[in-house]
């Protein structure tokens, strides 16, 4: 298949569309390789796969709606997955604007060069962030989202509705992934994992917010990947079984869509999460105990039950592998000793 994949010099893009490549589709990767983080990563990332014969990169930003319009109208995807987005909840606070371009103008863009070009299939990022003040663990997709902590949350859960609106109009095709806090190799610097082990490694301190009790479901970079691809294989239809009078929220009965959590159901405590960093690294951290931040959940917890009803999935990669080979990868790409 043809398939355009956004944000591939991205952490879970870049991933994603070596799996393509290897697997003999043809991939269009579209990243502006922004400096919200070291350039120098992104461009490392796409060199790994850069000169496959399978590959044509466009740099551009999703929210340049002629330099998008022109990427649908010249390579004709057949399916498209739509990873580039603004990262970082954080940021949002005090970037609102970038927020809302790249990540509501530039999936409308999007959604606009699939009906336009018959797009057999959008399969699009969303974030377990859209949870927000709900409190019911284990989070499903049959919950309340109406309550997003942070502009980026509420940026996806945009996203959600606009893909949904879309498959009810044109018959748009859509599946929207909440990704859980995913790590590993090529990870992103402003992440958790990253950070600890850039400042263990140099002897300084980490900040442990709310004290280290936060519980995630760490999910492996590997694991994702083989949600996304097989998630993108199998196009959703209407739910014959959907209902009006209690609409589920996962799914339509009045268009292709449907929505999955994609992350690992075994949570862990944030302070077991560093543990298995330190043993890795052979080195104790010096940690900083802070509360909770503003914006931030005590705790996330996965159900994929409908996504490996639907598709087999089953993360396999436990904290203790995934950690191991993410310092693995991390000593050999800075060269530490």
């Amino acid at each position: 298949m043809r398939i355009l994949v956004t944000g591939t010099a991205g952490f879970i893009g870049s991933h994603v569309a070596m799996q393509l490549l290897a697997r003999g589709d043809e991939v269009i990767g579209v990243d502006d390789l922004n400096d919200y983080y070291d350039v120098e990563l992104k461009r490392a990332r796409l060199a790994r796969f850069q000169d496959n014969a399978g590959y044509t990169h466009v740099t551009a930003d999703l929210a340049d709606r002629s330099a998008i319009e022109e990427v649908f109208a010249v390579h004709k995807p057949q399916r498209v997955v739509n990873l580039a987005a603004q990262a970082g909840v954080r940021y949002a606070a005090k970037n609102p604007h970038v927020y809302v371009s790249s990540n509501v103008t530039g999936f409308l863009h999007i959604l606009e060069g699939c009906r336009q070009h018959d797009v057999e299939h959008l399969v699009f990022a969303s974030t377990s962030s859209v949870y927000g003040a709900n409190g019911r663990m284990p989070f499903s997709e049959q919950q309340s989202t109406e309550h997003p902590l942070t502009l980026y949350a509420a940026t996806k859960k945009a996203n959600e509705m606009m893909a949904h609106s879309y498959a009810h109009l044109y018959g748009l095709p859509s599946t929207g992934l909440r990704f859980f806090t995913v790590y590993g190799p090529w990870g992103r610097p402003d992440m958790a994992l990253f950070l600890f082990t850039k400042a263990i490694l140099a002897g300084e301190p980490i900040d442990v917010f709310n004290h280290g009790k936060h519980k995630r479901s760490f999910t492996y970079i590997d694991d994702i990947v083989e949600g996304v691809v097989r998630a993108l294989d199998l196009p959703p239809t209407s739910n014959p079984r959907w209902n009006n009078q209690a609409p589920d929220p996962g799914s339509s009965g009045v268009g292709p869509y449907r929505l999955f959590n994609i992350g690992n159901e075994q949570p862990n405590e944030l302070l077991r999460y560093i543990e298995v960093l330190e043993e890795c690294l052979g080195k104790k951290a010096i940690k900083t105990m802070l509360p909770l931040q503003a914006g931030d959940v005590p705790a996330t917890e996965a159900s994929v039950a409908k996504l490996a009803d639907s598709v087999g999935y089953s993360p396999e990669v436990h904290i203790e592998q995934g950690i191991e080979r993410f310092v693995n990868w991390y000593k050999d790409y800075y060269n530490v000793h």
